[in-house]
């Protein structure tokens, strides 16, 4: 049987394992290790702050430890680390973001409605919003938004509210791809945690395997296929590595959000994003924003009291990773969205009773990397980047050719489905 290595085990690592597994002899490879929910008490780590002891988001790692960050002169990035990578720690939404991806001639409607019927998609969610939601959701109404609940992945009959959904679902109502790598691994997977692959070894222009380091040692596997779903700030490292050039194209769909003192709001106990109003180049949602709450000063409030939407941006198309470091700001097109975003926030606050002059601003942050290795009309048909080696598939949202400034996960799990049939047809 033919050997394949999945690299990560997140939204696209995961999917490639559960479709692999079978025809091939697949072992998983993940930089982290077994997932664990943050089960720090928000009020004791408030104190933290409060002390000094919080003054830097790289110390979320510290907190919880399957989060990982990295800076940039204009914001904070976000990515999780961990078996089920950043599926741990997202707000599970179900989002088809197939638009573009039709105008390059690529169809993943086959790829969704698979996923719908292995994996719970609802708006069961709905039927709890706190009174505080239901008024800003028909606020959003009465504005002409057309708010609309977003499809969660998981049970939320059983949610209970605790509002964690990003700090990982201590209840396990919301789906992550560590159900698709527990089935993968069911099947006869193989699972290496703690194994950090640096790059693809390459001969006469095929992989033969991957190095990588894992128990201080840097070790070889081989393989007839490396599948790379490392993420969008990953991916591109390990090709880096590989002498592989990506594209310039880093996008990461920067978040900024809009707050205010608000007694006994609860937000911090609403599921995160229960609703969206999308405009052109950004969406909005309620949204309690953890990294700015334990460490932006201005978020000095008991965590029930903050009322705060969130602003989702589809940034430039424009900024890199490599072994030097990370490049990306905000150009002034994406500031000027963003400012479209906060008054348009500062607009919903103030029919709840918020001034404008009570307001106060989060920590930029982004946590949806990707675009370094684009799909164009070329590969609309392989899902094959022309720079790779033939045995070599990226399966991440390095694939997107744009930034969508939307939840990614399920486009993602569609094109590495799309990728899965493909393999199995050309290797298998």
């Amino acid at each position: 049987m033919k050997k394949a290595i999945v690299v990560g085990s997140g939204a696209g690592g995961a999917t490639m394992a559960k479709e692999l597994q079978g025809p091939f002899e697949v072992t998983v490879i993940e930089a982290g290790r077994e997932f664990r929910p943050c089960s720090r008490d928000i009020g004791g780590v408030a104190k933290w702050k409060k002390f000094g002891l919080l003054f830097d988001e790289r110390e979320i790692s510290l907190l919880f430890p399957a989060m990982r960050i990295l800076k940039t002169k204009d914001m904070v990035l976000v990515r999780g680390r961990g078996h089920g990578g950043t599926t741990t720690i997202s707000a599970g939404n179900a989002v088809e973001l197939d638009g573009r991806f039709k105008a390059l001639g690529i169809d993943l409607d086959e790829e969704f409605e698979a996923i719908r019927r292995e994996i719970p998609i609802s708006v069961d969610h709905e039927k709890h919003w706190r009174p505080v939601t239901r008024r800003l959701f028909e606020i959003c109404r009465g504005l002409g938004l057309s708010p609309r609940p977003i499809p969660k992945m998981g049970d939320y009959a059983r949610c209970r509210h605790c509002g964690r959904c990003v700090l990982g679902c201590p209840s396990g109502v919301k789906w992550d791809s560590r159900r698709y790598l527990d089935s993968a691994l069911a099947n006869g997977a193989t699972l290496s945690s703690g194994s950090l692959v640096t790059r693809l070894v390459i001969e006469n222009g095929t992989a033969r395997g991957v190095e990588f380091r894992s128990g201080g040692r840097k070790k070889f596997l081989s393989a007839d296929l490396v599948l790379l779903a490392a993420g969008g700030l990953g991916t591109p490292l390990i090709l880096e590595r590989s002498g592989i050039p990506c594209e310039p194209r880093l996008f990461v769909d920067p978040v900024l959000c809009v707050a205010a003192e608000w007694t006994g709001t609860g937000l911090d106990r609403e599921v995160s994003m229960p609703f969206v109003v999308e405009k052109e180049g950004f969406i909005i949602s309620p949204y309690f924003d953890y990294l700015s709450f334990f460490f932006n000063r201005k978020w000095s409030y008991p965590p029930g009291n903050i009322m705060s939407l969130m602003i989702k941006l589809a940034d430039r198309s424009e900024g890199s990773i490599t072994s030097r470091g990370v490049r990306k700001i905000l150009y002034p097109e994406d500031k000027a969205k963003l400012e479209e975003g906060v008054a348009l926030c500062r607009n919903i606050l103030s029919r709840l009773g918020i001034p404008e002059d009570k307001t106060f601003l989060g920590t930029i942050n982004a946590g949806h990397p990707g675009g370094m290795v684009p799909l164009t009309d070329r590969e609309s048909v392989s899902f094959h980047h022309s720079a790779l080696p033939e045995n070599v598939y990226v399966t991440d949202a390095s694939l997107f050719p744009y930034s969508p400034g939307k939840p990614p996960i399920l486009t993602i799990i569609a094109m590495a489905k799309r990728v899965g049939r493909i393999c199995r047809e050309r290797f298998a």
